[in-house]
């Protein structure tokens, strides 16, 4: 297992950084990396509130980690500051014994002049996911983010 840390700027007030955290729509349009689609199953926006979401990837010829092409993942929110931070708690839904356990990825938002300063924890990663992917899709899925609330 392995933690990954890092740090982006949004153009946008913490407070629609925060919204968009806790929205299953934004969620799905800003969580999947490129080259997937994101699909909310279920999503509990309180503490101790449940999600389940399955990223899948374009490609025919990619493999996911709990299906063919499908990565799906659930947990709980287990902690939420207003405007502040969301904590969740999640595994991958997987056979794969390298795969599985609880990670935890935590969110914070500091504001700063002309927005937010976005900063991602990641815990317990599994090592069987290589950690300059999990950074790849964490940047992507950052800038998605971006995108989403500043309106691009």
């Amino acid at each position: 297992m392995y933690s990954m840390e890092l740090s982006g700027h949004v153009s946008a007030p913490r407070a629609a950084v925060y919204r968009a955290l806790l929205d299953p729509a934004a969620v799905a349009k800003w969580r999947a990396p490129a080259g997937m689609t994101a699909h909310v199953h279920e999503f509990e926006p309180r503490e101790g509130g449940r999600f389940r979401v399955s990223l899948t990837y374009e490609a025919p010829d990619r493999t996911g980690k709990s299906n063919a092409r499908t990565d799906t993942y659930h947990g709980h929110f287990a902690k939420l500051v207003p405007g502040e931070q969301v904590v969740e708690v999640l595994a991958f839904e997987t056979t794969d014994p390298a795969l599985q356990g609880a990670m935890t990825m935590t969110t914070t938002l500091v504001e700063t002049p002309g927005g937010t300063e976005v900063h991602l924890s990641h815990d317990g990663i599994p090592d069987a996911i290589p950690a300059a992917d999990n950074e790849t899709g964490t940047r992507m899925a950052l800038e998605n983010l971006a995108k989403l609330v500043e309106g691009r």
